[in-house]
Parts: C-alpha cells; sequence; structure tokens
C-alpha cells in the first residue's frame, strides 16, 4: 500500500469516536507474565529438551508441590453440596471470611472477625483494591525496590505517583527506612511491604517491621502488608505478620489461598483490615473498600464454600512438607549458583519461591544487560529466567527454586553452561 493509500485509511479511522487507552497500554507493558510469555517465545522449537521455568512462581504443575486432599476435598464438598452455585455478597460469604479472620488470629494479639474481611480474586485484586481506594488527586504511595511489577502497573491505571524506596541487599534486603523518611511529603498516602519477599526471597524480623510500623506511624501513612507468601518460610526467621503492628499504624493485610496451599488458579485471596484502633472505619476507607467491591467481580462462590473446611482440614504435615521441598530447593539453587561465574547471590533466600542474583556483566563476552542475558538464555538453552528490570533491577535476575528438584538441577546446570561459553576468554 503506497502512503497515499495510508492516508486515505486513515482518514476513515478518523471518523469513529472510539480510541485506546494509551495509559491502559503503557501500564501494562512491563508484567511478570508478559515478559515470561515474551521470553517463551524465544525457545528454540528445534531443542529437544524440556523448557525449565525457573521464572514464575507456581509450582503447582510439578507433582511434588501438589496441594492436600483436605483443600481438594473441601472444593469437591463444596460443588456436591449445591449450596454455593448462587451469587455470594460482593464482600464475600461469611463462613468463608469467618474462617480467614480465625486463621489470621492464631498470630495476632487481638481478634479480628469477619467484618475485617473482604474476599477477592486471589490477590491481585486486593492489590488492585488496595490502590483504587487510595488514589485521589495529586496523592503518592511508596513502593519497594525490587519489587512486584503488579503494583506499577495499577498504580499506573489509578493515577497514583510511585516512588520507590529500596531494599538493601547487605542487609538482608530490608527497607531504606531513611529513604521512606526523605521520599514522603503529605500527599504519601501509604507504602507497601511484601514479607516473605518476592522477589528477593527474604524474611523480616519483629524488630524491623516494628521500626516499619513505627515509621509509617510518624509519617501518618498507612501500610499495605503483602503476605501472600506467609508461613512459606524455612531459615532463621519465623514469619511475624504486619498485623502484629495494627496498634501502632493502621495496616492492609493482603493473602490468599494460592501459595501456601499450592493453588494459584483457585484465585481466592482477600483484603484484610488488621487495625484495632478502628482508624480505616473511622476516616471512611472502609465504607470505600466496600464501595469498590460493589462494582468489581467476586472470587467463585464455590470456592469460597471451601475456604472454612479447607482451613480448618488442613494438617500441619501438609505445609511441614511443603516448608521441606522449598528448604530443599533453595539450598541446591543457592549452592548451584555460588558455581556459576557470571552471577553473585548476595543472600540464601529464607522465604517465598525466589531468590535474587547479581549479574556480572563484565565477566560476559556478548552479553548487553539482563534482558539480553534471558533471551539468549531461553534461546540456547530453554531455560525461561526472569530480568530484574521487570522488578525494578537492572542487571539482576530473579530464579525461583520451587519447581521439580531435577529439573531446577538441570535448569541451573543449562545456565552455568551458558555462562560459560559466554564468558570472557582469559
Amino acid at each position: 500500500m503506497g502512503t497515499e493509500g495510508y492516508a486515505t485509511e486513515n482518514n476513515e479511522l478518523d471518523k469513529w469516536g472510539f480510541k485506546p487507552n494509551r495509559d491502559l497500554t503503557a501500564a501494562s507493558e512491563i508484567t511478570v507474565r508478559g515478559v515470561l510469555t515474551t521470553l517463551l517465545g524465544k525457545v528454540d522449537k528445534d531443542d529437544k529438551r524440556s523448557i525449565v521455568p525457573l521464572g514464575h512462581g507456581d509450582p503447582s504443575a510439578f507433582p511434588c508441590f501438589r496441594t492436600t486432599l483436605a483443600a481438594e476435598d473441601a472444593v469437591v464438598d463444596s460443588f456436591r453440596s449445591a449450596k454455593f452455585n448462587c451469587y455470594a455478597p460482593t464482600v464475600g460469604i461469611v463462613p468463608a471470611r469467618r474462617a480467614v479472620a480465625e486463621y489470621l488470629n492464631r498470630d495476632l494479639p487481638y481478634k479480628l472477625s469477619e467484618d475485617d474481611v473482604f474476599l477477592t480474586l486471589g490477590c491481585l485484586q486486593a492489590i488492585e483494591v488496595a490502590l483504587t481506594v487510595l488514589a485521589r488527586p495529586g496523592a503518592n504511595i511508596l513502593f519497594p525496590r525490587p519489587g512486584f511489577p503488579y503494583y506499577e502497573s495499577r498504580a499506573a491505571v489509578c493515577g497514583l505517583e510511585v516512588r520507590h524506596f529500596d531494599l538493601v541487599p547487605e542487609r538482608g534486603w530490608e527497607v531504606d527506612l531513611e529513604a521512606v523518611e526523605s521520599l514522603a511529603d503529605k500527599n504519601t498516602v501509604a507504602m507497601v511491604v511484601v514479607n516473605p519477599g518476592n522477589p528477593c526471597g527474604c524474611v523480616y524480623s519483629y524488630e524491623h517491621l516494628k521500626i516499619v510500623a513505627e515509621t509509617a506511624k510518624k509519617l501518618g501513612i498507612l501500610v499495605i502488608a503483602d503476605e501472600v507468601y506467609a508461613h512459606l518460610t524455612f531459615g532463621s526467621k519465623q514469619f511475624v505478620p504486619m498485623g502484629v503492628f495494627g496498634s501502632i499504624v493502621p495496616v492492609l493485610t493482603l493473602g490468599s489461598i494460592s501459595k501456601r496451599w499450592i493453588v494459584p488458579g483457585w484465585r481466592l485471596g482477600w483484603l484484610v483490615t488488621t487495625d484495632p484502633n478502628g482508624i480505616l472505619l473511622k476516616t471512611g476507607m472502609v465504607d470505600t473498600i466496600k464501595g469498590y467491591l460493589d462494582i468489581s467481580s467476586d472470587p467463585p462462590t464455590v470456592i469460597q464454600g471451601g475456604v472454612q473446611q479447607l482451613i480448618e482440614n488442613t494438617k500441619e504435615d501438609f505445609f511441614l512438607k511443603i516448608r521441606s521441598l522449598l528448604k530443599k530447593a533453595a539450598d541446591t539453587g543457592y549452592d548451584r549458583l555460588q558455581d556459576i561465574p557470571c552471577v553473585t547471590c548476595p543472600m540464601k533466600p529464607e522465604g517465598s519461591m525466589f531468590v535474587m542474583v547479581k549479574l556480572n556483566l563484565s565477566k560476559l563476552d556478548d552479553i548487553e544487560d539482563d534482558v539480553d542475558f534471558c533471551v539468549k538464555l531461553a534461546r540456547e538453552e530453554s531455560v525461561i529466567v526472569l530480568p530484574g528490570i521487570a522488578v525494578g533491577l537492572k542487571n539482576w535476575l530473579r530464579v525461583t527454586f520451587a519447581i521439580e528438584p531435577s529439573a531446577l538441577e538441570d535448569g541451573l546446570d543449562r545456565m552455568k553452561a551458558f555462562c560459560k561459553r559466554h564468558g570472557k576468554k582469559q
């Protein structure tokens, strides 16, 4: 088609009143799923080896990570009862909300009720709700770097200005609290804390979280506590929920059954007001949360119907098995990464399913940056790793270890071979 043809076509299109939302397109440019899908497209189709997925946190496909039969039975019983084929209240059904409250109460110094719990379509919708209800003209919010990129996308859609505070690798990826104080102003509404950490694999101590809470109180902002990996810890630190400090600062706790029960496809999460002083209620935040849920989608009623039985009937030995698998995988991953000359791992992961490693580009001959590394690794070795730029750290990599042990070893061996092949000749 010539230039004249293009001009004619554009004139025809101009008569239509609709146009795409370019802000939405820009907001979705860097997402974990989008980057991983692009990398999968780079794999050599003639490579007969299996693809090793070291880029995403969904171990449910691997038999060793299958969920407990108690969870499956709970959902099957919910289906067969025929009681949950209906629409649910927009905040969730009472038995499921009460069950989540009682589950969280095990770790809190005060008691939540079902009125504090709002069920969501996985933790992603909980993030969406939290950011949307906080958005107002001129508001800004503090996110960790590195962090989970969905927060960035939702903030862009909501019109929230994002300011980043660093997590410090030399201190176990703790929050740089001096940076938090310097970034906040009268328009700052909240800070996000992800614990256990995605993408860093860190677990924060009681002492550090208390200082975070005191800092937030001083600044007059609430804390959004992303605890989707709650209790998936296997190092020296126990999981401490941010809600423990709810009497110091109001906390919005986000979580789900996706990670601890290894069922991300069931799409059942929650947003919880862990706020014993009732500040979120008195300021109208709770009413705004309810209002937003009235105009959004709900988690499947039939999954909600199984939540109480799922929580009550899951035995501790299932959780111990999952933590044991993750610990062994984390140990294996860390040890294997130490043998790869072009990457540095600042700390052994203690929680979640990930570890961050730094690329040493000076030791590589023809690799431009982390994206180039991941594209060529996918093409040459059929190994998928997430480039650090996707989580806010250029020239780092996020590696998941929550896969079948033999696949993890194979994938890291292939990465080592790749680095040797692309290493600078001495």
